[in-house]
Formats: structure tokens, C-alpha cells, sequence
């Protein structure tokens, strides 16, 4: 559903992503792991189409995101790390202006809202404006407006960024059943997230790819936690 091959951006002349190519397929859920500025944001942000590549290419559900960045938005779901939603605007309006640019109508935008507002656990706050509440609440909120057209392919930046313990275990829920069925990138600093929800790892630094393996496989290979195989594998390469 995702295919990456030799993507590359540069901002002057730090190059933020380095040649990387990689593949996921339905059923996977892939953490995107690797230090602050190691270009994960970046290249989730070329893949749903917010920044163009220098160089190489990839597609979304076989749509390519630079010739074909609509087909792609229609499939894909994004949380960004900062999700913007309009700080005046009820939980409700925000949510009824996101169907209205998704084109959802009628019966379907009321199954659509009656399946995300409780998945997201947003009831108690859908009238409420968006300005008034937590960061946590705020998170949620960005996160259904990412799940409400149901999409294949869903890109979370820091899914659980600002929820309490409880609130991610309930994301973790979610993301676990919908896993089963449709292709999840995930970013996360959080290692143990990683090995709730993701069937599948790649460790970034500096632009490149170091590592792309599952969180059980490279525990076994280093012997020891994955928040010491990530410590590891940044800091070694970063010294070789």
C-alpha cells in the first residue's frame, strides 16, 4: 500500500532525508523510530503530500503523492505532531467541516461521526470549542478527523502525544484492531508503544535508514530492551 524508493529532501544544505526506500503492506503497523531531527516528520510529511522530494518517488495505495496528490489524500488518514484545527470552531463544526472537505453527506457523515466521536471518546467534549480543551482532548480530536473517512492507509505522527496512561492504552486498542486491516505508520519516541502496537520497526537518523526489522527480532539480536537497541544502533552509528 505504501512504497518508498530513494526518497530524498533537502533544506539548504542539510539534507533531512537521505535516499530511503522501504514498503508497507495492509496488515502492518510500522513505528518510525529515530532521534529529534532525524527526518521522520519530513518524510511523513512527503508521503501525504504537505512537502515535495528532491528526489525519488512514492505512491499511496498505488497513487503517486507528487502526480497524483488528490487519489492520495482520499485514501490516506494524517495526524500531524502539531494536528492544526481552528481554536474557535465546537469539536462538532470541525468535524462537520472535515466531512464537507472529504464529501462525506447525509447518512453516511451521521455513521461516519457515530463511529469515530466514541472510538476517540470525544462525547463529553463535541460541544465544546477546540481553544477550551486540553492537550490531550485536543490530540483525539485530531485523531478523528483523521479516522472519520475510514481510510486504508493511515500516517500518525506522536498518536499519544499529551493523553493520560489510560487514554493510550485506548489508543493502543484502536490502532491494534485497525492494524488487522489496513497499512499504519507510526512515529513515536515511545519504545514501549512500539512494542504494543507496531508488527514492524525502522530506525532513522540522520536522513537514513539504519534499521528494518520487527521489535522482537532486534531485541533478540542485542539482547536487551528496545530502548537500549535504539541507544545502540543511533549512538554507534553515530560515532562510526
Amino acid at each position: 500500500m505504501i512504497s518508498v524508493k530513494h526518497l530524498r529532501r533537502s533544506f539548504g544544505p542539510i539534507v533531512a532525508v537521505d535516499d530511503i526506500s522501504f514498503e508497507v503492506a495492509k496488515g502492518e503497523v510500522l513505528g518510525f523510530l529515530g532521534p529529534n531531527g532525524a527526518g521522520k516528520s519530513t518524510a511523513m510529511k512527503m508521503l501525504v503530500g504537505f512537502l515535495s522530494p528532491d528526489g525519488g518517488s512514492a505512491t499511496i495505495c498505488g497513487h503517486d503523492v507528487v502526480s497524483d496528490p488528490v487519489a492520495v489524500k482520499r485514501c490516506i488518514g494524517y495526524l500531524a505532531e502539531n494536528a492544526p484545527a481552528y481554536p474557535e470552531m465546537t469539536v462538532g463544526s470541525f468535524l462537520d467541516f472535515v466531512c464537507d472537505a472529504r464529501q462525506i453527506k447525509g447518512q453516511n457523515r451521521k455513521s461516519a461521526l457515530d463511529r469515530v466521536v466514541p472510538v476517540c471518546s470525544i462525547e463529553s467534549v463535541y460541544h465544546q470549542t477546540i481553544g477550551t480543551l486540553s492537550k490531550g482532548y485536543r490530540r483525539r480530536v485530531g485523531l478523528a478527523q483523521a479516522l472519520i473517512h475510514d481510510p486504508e492507509v493511515l500516517v500518525l505522527d506522536e498518536p499519544t502525544d499529551g493523553l493520560d496512561p489510560n487514554q493510550k492504552h485506548e489508543v493502543h486498542d484502536l490502532i491494534c484492531r485497525m492494524g488487522k486491516d489496513k497499512c499504519i505508520i507510526i512515529s513515536t519516541h515511545i519504545l514501549d508503544e512500539v512494542e504494543v502496537v507496531c508488527n514492524r520497526s525502522i530506525i532513522i537518523a540522520r536522513g537514513k535508514i539504519l534499521v528494518d526489522s520487527t521489535p522482537q527480532a532486534l531485541k533478540e539480536k542485542y539482547k536487551c530492551s528496545l530502548d537500549e537497541v535504539f541507544r545502540k544502533i543511533t549512538t554507534t552509528k553515530k560515532s562510526a
